[in-house]
């Protein structure tokens, strides 16, 4: 159990910290609607009905969402594009898909190889882009997720103050809909392109998300 902890804590750790921190965002929201609900002459709501409403449903996939967007991106733009001096670049002579040697796919797989990198065809294609595609399609569920909570959330409001409701596909070109969108893709594109342009010429000791803290600032690809 000990080696299994060890050899898995990053993951378990951010496991840990994301479940700490929904928990925590299921309070601050439920109390926040509260204080709003009491403010506008309305009852207030058990936890456990804020939790299964449109409203934490819409803020927790809006995120969500964004963050898989950042993912997906990334994985599919470093194959072609790179950064000259930054660690989360691959080096400058490989860009594109690479060899089925660089990639040890096909002929060129070894023995501890998957072994779907070994069959041809279909099977191969789809494993080798399995981790953009993955990503891709819980943007696109998490997206839809949050379009669905998006409009029932806001035609709760629209209801509230007596105006009419609007459907799923009318919500999709609504300014609530893309405020809530925007402002989440935003600030992840921006968190990426700070990581890629700040790792050129800021080093932290120990991490594989930096450059050894002697490396030139030129150099591409190196991880510490």
């Amino acid at each position: 159990m000990r080696r299994f902890l060890r050899e898995n804590s990053l993951g378990l750790t951010f496991g840990v910290l994301f479940l700490i921190v929904l928990v925590g965002q299921a309070f601050a929201g439920h109390a926040n609607f509260n204080q709003e609900q009491v403010a506008e002459g309305l009852e207030p709501i058990s936890l456990g009905r804020y939790v299964t409403s449109a409203s934490f449903g819409v803020d927790v996939s809006e995120n969500w969402q964004s963050e898989y967007l950042q993912f997906f991106l990334y994985i599919f733009l470093t194959v072609w594009l790179v950064q000259k001096g930054s660690p989360e670049s691959k080096q400058l002579d490989k860009v594109g898909r690479e060899t089925h040697e660089d990639q040890k796919m096909g002929e060129h797989a070894q023995p501890e190889s998957p072994r779907w990198a070994r069959e041809p065809g279909l099977r191969r294609g789809l494993f080798s882009n399995s981790l953009g595609l993955v990503m891709g399609a819980i943007f696109l569920g998490s997206w839809t997720a949050q379009s669905i909570a998006g409009v029932a959330a806001y035609n709760e409001e629209q209801l509230s103050q007596l105006e009419d409701t609007v459907s799923w596909g009318r919500y999709l070109i609504e300014p609530d809909f893309w405020n809530r969108t925007l402002q989440n893709w935003q600030s992840e594109l921006l968190a990426v392109a700070s990581m890629v342009v700040l790792s050129i010429y800021l080093r932290q000791r120990g991490s594989p998300e930096s450059k050894p803290v002697g490396s030139a600032h030129n150099a591409t690809g190196v991880e510490g």
